[in-house]
C-alpha cells in the first residue's frame, strides 16, 4: 500500500515538472518575435483601468465586498463557471479584456478565438509579465493556471492546443474579465477590378 502511494506521489511530481519544463520551453518559443506575432507593450493597453495594488482589497471579507458572488467564489475560490453559460464566451465584441478583480489589461479581442470549448479562449497575452502561470494540482491530469500578477485572481487555464503563432489556448472564465468595449477598427473593402 505504501509503495503505491509513494508511486501515485512520485508520478505526480514528476509529471509536474514535465509540464513546467515543456511550459517553459514553449513560453520561450512563443515569445520569440518574428513576423506574424504581436510585440506586447506597442498596444496602447497601459494600466489606465487598473487599480493601483495598495487600493485593492486584502481580506476575504474585502474581496466578497468588492466581487459579486459569481466573481468571488472564480477570483478568489478558483472555481469554474460552466460552459457555454459566461458572459463572453461567445462574444463577437471588439476591446480589451480587464482582470474584474483588479482591472488589470489582459486580453485583446483580436486574439480571443472560437475554440469550441464554451469559455472565452485567446491564443496570447497583452503582456506576458501581467500573468502567472503555475502547475494545478487540484485534477489529473494536472494543468496549468493562470493567475492574475496583479491581484493573484484565477482567471482560469493555459493549455497548448490554440492556433497559430503562438499555439496557446488561454482559457478563461466570463467573470473573472471585464471587457473595455472600443470602436471596432473599419474593415477595408477589397479592391474590385474594372474590366477596361
Amino acid at each position: 500500500m505504501m509503495r503505491a502511494n509513494r508511486r501515485q506521489f512520485l508520478s505526480v511530481v514528476m509529471s509536474s515538472c514535465l509540464t513546467t519544463t515543456v511550459w517553459a520551453q514553449s513560453t520561450k518559443k512563443a515569445a520569440a518575435p518574428d513576423s506574424t506575432s504581436r510585440q506586447p507593450g506597442k498596444t496602447a493597453n497601459s494600466p489606465v483601468g487598473a487599480k493601483d495594488p495598495s487600493e485593492l482589497p486584502k481580506s476575504e471579507v474585502e474581496w466578497k465586498k468588492a466581487l459579486t458572488p459569481e466573481q468571488f467564489k472564480i477570483l478568489r475560490k478558483k472555481q469554474t463557471e460552466r460552459a457555454f453559460t459566461g458572459k463572453y464566451w461567445n462574444s463577437k465584441r471588439y476591446g480589451t479584456y480587464r482582470c474584474a478583480g483588479c482591472g488589470e489589461a489582459l486580453f485583446e479581442s483580436d486574439t480571443k478565438f472560437n475554440s469550441g470549448t464554451g469559455w472565452p479562449s485567446f491564443w496570447e497575452t497583452i503582456d506576458n509579465d501581467r500573468l502567472i502561470r503555475q502547475p494545478d494540482t487540484s485534477e489529473l491530469p494536472i494543468r496549468m493556471e493562470v493567475v492574475c500578477k496583479r491581484c493573484q485572481g484565477h482567471l482560469g487555464h493555459v493549455f497548448e492546443d490554440g492556433p497559430a503563432p503562438t499555439g496557446l489556448r488561454y482559457c478563461v472564465n466570463s467573470a473573472a474579465l471585464k471587457l473595455e468595449e472600443k470602436p471596432a477598427p473599419p474593415k477595408t473593402k477589397a479592391k474590385t477590378k474594372t474590366k477596361p
